[in-house]
């Protein structure tokens, strides 16, 4: 005896295994294992379960809503503190920078860019489920907020009518009022976005991020990163345009910008290079060598001092006409309610808003969350967001999501928890109460190219789309146009179009899904398709189809077309060849040229008549035939003795392998069944393999069960399926249908009624059911 009480033996072979059960259809399956009853509560106990509650319950909502809560009390101090010290720093300070530089893209005065940069940061560290993202501006949503802002408030509405010494009168710019309004539209939206991200969150449709496909947001992200680039162009250029907004915008700016490119000015063109030129080699730099550098070097920190002591030195708005920062607020505004009378104005670009801003932000939280092991809550990410962004809203502040740079210098940079989000938080309130002043001098154009150089691994998606086009030409072409779509039509409707399309090519997959015959691998329980191995045997008698997709609809014509294919001929075509041979058989033997007996039917040996035609023979004359009942049989696959090119039916058995349907709708339940008693008529049985439990009770559900179509034809798998039938193929007497019919015909003086049928008279296919309906 073995150690732990098994017997000594021989090992068995792991290279193969040898099964030994009964042949299970349905029925017999749930029998033997006692099939479970699933009863669904009802709406009274949803609603009670729903409404109950204890305090372990109360309790666990409660950290659910405040995630805050699980987290803080596990928290390292000496572990965690010096490293969320550190990145929440380094994250302060590139926050700072980009807040100001993500103003341009929402065209909004520069220290709002810092209040955005600040206020959601307070709620996401009560409310949010990740711990690394940091909270902010971001550049895409940046601008979608920025086209909304200058397609309501162009500088077109802000003209005033000025009087200079000589008395000419100039149009100018109200700055100031111009400036107020769009700081009223982009918080207004800001908290419209809010709303829209909480009723999504307490909805429970987080799911909704998921239509969102990796090439939909890649190529999305991608023209995002073209038009932030073009609308920072001008900045870098010192050149002024007009405000396109909708389709062709950019096209327009682009123009625009080559036509006035002569008013260049060289001190911001040159200051905006260096920038991104230095800016772009560092982030190389600290990509290449982040194993053995410490902290990443915060480049931009370093370029925006260096240049604003440059600026402030050589006095370059003066001696060149330099566009500055020039002023930066110090201190807070106090809260302001949302201009409500402007949510119908902005409804549409604000869902959109909400969906990219919750996708981006949950993309790059899952990617964190991954590597560190803890999970993210999607509806708990939108509520987070959501109240960030209303909260943020009522302080003058732009919509807020993450910047993945912002994200991965906290990561990077040792952050462990949302504590380094806080301490970052504190270094962008020390440049809103105390360094705003020093930055005044800072040339514009040195923002812009920071905007620019961040603006890299967005660009570098374009080289994802050769692996996309080997991998999956389909994901290829939605990543294409998407991204055409959005530089050409706006982000706004580029999205949408991106979705629809992305929408549209997984109809068209699940329209024209994958199907092929299968055959038997000899000697296993294998099943593959004939076409792709030499060595599968089909079994004698039996086609075997595979459709590899839910059933319904919109692929009903795939299925038949499948179907034809696989087995070689029409059922319904079959079964009106037989009765119009049955019908000029029937003639011809009351005609007396043909003759029935127990071998079958024969020519008389008068004529030769009835190879002569094969129209329908309409005699209307009344032949005494005696009506003796002769039994025969009659064999559709043989020569037949009357000119009708009936089609041969080689097989006795169809299978289908439903391995791959994960649904039928009312429409495919309605085909199945034609199909079943189309092919019952011409002697050839269906049967359904390898069906999920599902599939039944929608058969159920849609009345599929009757008298003639039982449980009994369904099995668990299709070598279940192949066992039955040749079990059942030795053991039963073979007698072909159509004898009654033959038998009748002896005793009958009056020909017997064979109508032609396209389809079962109760089971019309709905689609032609409706177009009738139309047309009478």
């Amino acid at each position: 005896m073995a150690a732990g009480g098994r017997q000594a033996g021989p090992m068995p072979d792991l290279g193969r295994y040898v099964v030994a059960r009964p042949i299970y259809s349905e029925p017999a399956f749930e029998e033997e294992n006692k099939k479970r009853a699933h009863l669904q509560p009802t709406l009274r106990e949803r609603v009670q379960g729903a409404c109950s509650c204890s305090r372990k319950k109360a309790f666990q909502i409660t950290k659910s809503f405040l995630p805050i809560l699980e987290w803080l009390p596990k928290y390292r101090v000496k572990e965690w503190i010096v490293s969320d010290i550190i990145s929440g720093v380094s994250t302060g300070l590139v926050a700072t920078l980009q807040g100001l530089a993500f103003a341009l893209l929402v065209a909004v005065p520069l220290g709002y860019g810092l209040y955005s940069a600040f206020f959601p940061l307070l709620t996401y560290f009560f409310l949010g489920t990740s711990r690394h993202l940091s909270v902010g501006p971001f550049p895409v949503v940046s601008l979608m907020v920025g086209s909304v802002v200058l397609s309501m408030a162009p500088d077109d509405k802000f003209h005033i009518m000025s009087s200079n010494a000589t008395g000419l009168n100039k149009t100018l710019i109200d700055t100031a009022s111009r400036d107020a309004q769009r700081v009223v539209i982009a918080s207004t939206l800001t908290f419209l976005v809010g709303i829209i991200q909480l009723v999504f969150g307490a909805l429970q449709i987080g799911f909704i991020v998921r239509y969102l496909a990796d090439p939909l947001v890649g190529g999305f992200t991608t023209a995002a990163a073209f038009q932030v680039f073009v609308s920072q162009l001008k900045i870098v250029l010192n050149v002024s345009t007009k405000n396109y907004n909708g389709i062709l915008s950019i096209i327009y700016t682009l123009i625009e910008i080559f036509q006035r490119i002569g008013t260049t000015n060289i001190a911001d063109l040159i200051a905006g290079l260096l920038t991104i030129f230095v800016c772009m080699v560092v982030k190389e730099i600290n990509d290449r060598f982040k194993h053995k550098i410490p902290v990443p070097i915060p480049i931009e920190v370093i370029v925006t001092i260096v240049a604003t002591g440059i600026s402030y030195a050589a006095d370059l708005e003066k001696k060149y006409n330099a566009g500055i920062v020039k002023s930066i607020p110090r201190g807070f505004l106090p809260p302001e309610p949302p201009a409500v009378s402007m949510f119908s104005e902005m409804i549409a670009a604000a869902f959109s808003i909400a969906v990219v801003a919750y996708a981006i932000a949950v993309s790059v939280a899952k990617v964190y969350a991954t590597k560190h092991d803890y999970s993210i809550d999607g509806n708990q990410e939108f509520i987070a967001y959501g109240i960030s962004n209303v909260f943020a809203g009522a302080f003058s502040c732009f919509v807020a999501t993450t910047a993945l740079s912002r994200t991965a210098v906290q990561e990077s940079t040792g952050g462990k928890t949302q504590v380094a989000s806080i301490i970052s938080a504190g270094i962008v309130l020390i440049a809103i109460v105390a360094l705003g002043k020093l930055l005044e001098p800072l040339q514009k154009s040195v923002l812009a190219a920071v905007v620019i150089a961040n603006l890299k691994g967005m660009f570098m998606q374009v080289f994802d789309v050769p692996r996309l086009w080997r991998q999956n030409k389909a994901d290829a072409m939605i990543w294409i146009f998407t991204c055409v779509a959005s530089i050409i039509l706006g982000l706004d409707l580029g999205l949408l179009a991106g979705l629809v399309f992305g929408l549209l090519t997984v109809v068209v997959r699940v329209q024209f899904p994958s199907w092929g015959g299968l055959g038997n691998v000899p000697g296993t329980d294998l099943y593959k398709n004939v076409k792709d191995y030499k060595m599968v045997v089909e079994p004698e008698g039996v086609k075997i189809l595979r459709f590899s997709s839910p059933i319904f609809y919109a692929n009903i014509d795939g299925l038949k077309s499948s179907l034809k294919s696989t087995v070689g001929f029409d059922a319904v075509r079959v079964h009106n060849k037989r009765l119009k041979a049955l019908r000029m058989i029937q003639k011809l033997i009351k005609k007396g040229k043909l003759k029935a007996t127990k071998n079958g039917i024969s020519d008389s040996g008068a004529t030769n008549e009835a190879f002569e035609s094969d129209e329908d023979l309409d005699d209307p004359e009344d032949l005494n035939i005696p009506t003796k009942e002769v039994e025969i049989h009659v064999d559709w696959n043989s020569e037949l003795p009357v000119k009708v090119n009936v089609p041969r039916v080689p097989i006795h058995s169809l299978i289908f392998d439903f391995g791959g349907v994960s649904f039928l709708d009312v429409v495919a339940v309605r085909t199945m069944k034609m199909i079943v008693k189309e092919f019952e008529r011409i002697d050839v049985t269906v049967y359904i393999a390898s069906h999920q439990d599902n599939i039944i009770t929608k058969l159920e559900q849609c009345g599929f069960f009757d008298d003639n179509i039982r449980k009994d034809i369904f099995f668990l798998t299709v070598h279940d399926a192949v066992l039955y039938i040749q079990h059942e193929m030795m053991h039963r007497d073979i007698q072909d249908p159509i004898f009654e019919k033959i038998s009748l015909m002896q005793e009958s003086k009056e020909p017997i009624d064979f109508t032609e049928t396209g389809n079962l008279d109760d089971e019309l296919d709905v689609q032609e059911e409706a177009m009738r309906r139309l047309a009478s």
